[in-house]
């Protein structure tokens, strides 16, 4: 009992204190608290781009961000947690630089960006178009021997689409998915969707299109037309 309280109660807060600074020390001096880096790929989003005006560009690069900070936020980052944003509020029909620095990535308070790749990106804007255009079904399928499809019937006959006025003017047609018909004897109606092949083009409020395929005898062989 002696040995207790002379080496363990005597003047025990104050050793509890002391044991609580040195474990505050340890942490703050730990190597979880030492700098690291890590890059994290993301995409660069746009913010405020201009009423009217559509980015044209057929590929945009993502960003690869390289950032500093305590081990423990690296450890745990995620892509998600580093944003690139590109203000194009005063963008412009035609091909257009844009610097991409630190300044324009949002992130955690304690990290650091050290380095943005690409430092700049290239873009090309487009006035946006909005039309209508015909839509061509596509059929296929096996039919019975001496029967031939002799209509295609699509309703609506027509879609609206819209996008960068120089992909929207290249567009003479949009298409349907496959419609597989085989088996049709005289008539049969198929639900499918409408598809535009131009990834920049959008179809305005996109609907069911009811394709109906309309089957016939095929001439015999040696018939006069």
């Amino acid at each position: 009992m002696d040995f207790v309280r002379r080496w363990v109660l005597h003047n025990f807060w104050l050793k509890v204190l002391s044991l609580l600074i040195a474990t505050g020390l340890w942490l703050a001096i730990s190597p979880d608290q030492e700098p690291a880096e890590v890059a994290v790929r993301v995409p660069i989003e746009f913010r405020h781009v201009p009423e009217g005006l559509e980015i044209s560009s057929t590929t945009i690069p993502d960003a690869q961000i390289r950032v500093r900070g305590p081990e423990r936020l690296i450890r745990d980052l995620r892509s998600t947690d580093v944003h690139a944003e590109l203000e194009l509020v005063d963008a412009l029909a035609g091909d257009r630089t844009f610097d991409l620095t630190a300044q324009q990535i949002r992130h955690q308070r304690e990290l650091e960006v050290v380095q943005v790749v690409p430092g700049q990106v290239h873009l090309s804007f487009d006035t946006r178009l909005t039309r209508e255009v015909e839509i061509r079904p596509r059929v296929t399928g096996n039919f019975v021997p001496g029967e031939q499809i002799t209509k295609v019937l699509v309703d609506p006959e027509r879609v609206t689409v819209t996008g960068p006025r120089h992909h929207v003017e290249m567009m003479d047609a949009a298409t349907t998915d496959p419609v597989d018909a085989s088996g049709t004897r005289t008539q049969a109606t198929f639900v499918t969707n409408v598809y535009v092949a131009d990834a920049l083009v959008q179809v305005v409020q996109p609907t069911p299109v009811r394709v109906t395929v309309i089957m016939g005898k095929a001439p015999a062989a040696g018939d006069v037309h």
